[in-house]
């Protein structure tokens, strides 16, 4: 997928920060997109008005063609993303759990099963039972990944990556 498909949903889910976006359009502009919005935003410290940041960014994928997703989608490949980074060894259950959005809403038995799991994660959690929720977890996980059409090219890397 995309760097900039990539992050159309990653921002949409609020799981790509803003300061992020300067980076990620120098790296758009090396891999060969060029508009006048990315080049501004490219140009942006990571430390600018974040509103600012924000407000290129859309304009640049709207000047590129690149659509943002809507949240229920978007949300859709948040689910799938931490699944499959999960099934891959990439992230831990924890790592699951604290990149979870409250606000993702599932749309097959599987997801809503991933859902629901990831979200019992607690602090409190005693240790005979974090092992039973992290079998759980990677289980759902499993499912997920299997069932999914959204495929294992999305992920949760950082757009910084080269």
């Amino acid at each position: 997928m995309d760097r900039l498909q990539q992050s159309a949903w990653q921002y949409v889910a609020e799981v790509l920060p803003p300061e992020e976006l300067p980076m990620l359009a120098a790296h758009a502009l090396v891999d060969g997109h060029d508009s006048p919005a990315l080049r501004e935003l490219a140009g942006l410290s990571r430390r600018s008005d974040a509103t600012e940041i924000r407000e290129l960014y859309v304009q640049a994928l709207h000047e590129l063609g690149v659509p943002l997703p809507d949240e229920e989608a978007a949300g859709r490949r948040l689910l799938a993303s931490l699944a499959f980074g999960l099934a891959r060894g990439e992230l831990s259950p924890k790592d699951v759990a604290d990149r979870l959005s409250m606000t993702v809403a599932a749309g097959t038995q599987e997801e809503t099963r991933f859902l629901s799991v990831a979200a019992d994660y607690s602090e409190w959690i005693g240790p005979g039972e974090l092992s039973r929720w992290e079998h759980d977890l990677r289980s759902a996980a499993h499912s997920l990944t299997s069932s999914t059409a959204l495929g294992a090219d999305i992920d949760m890397s950082s757009p910084r990556r080269d």
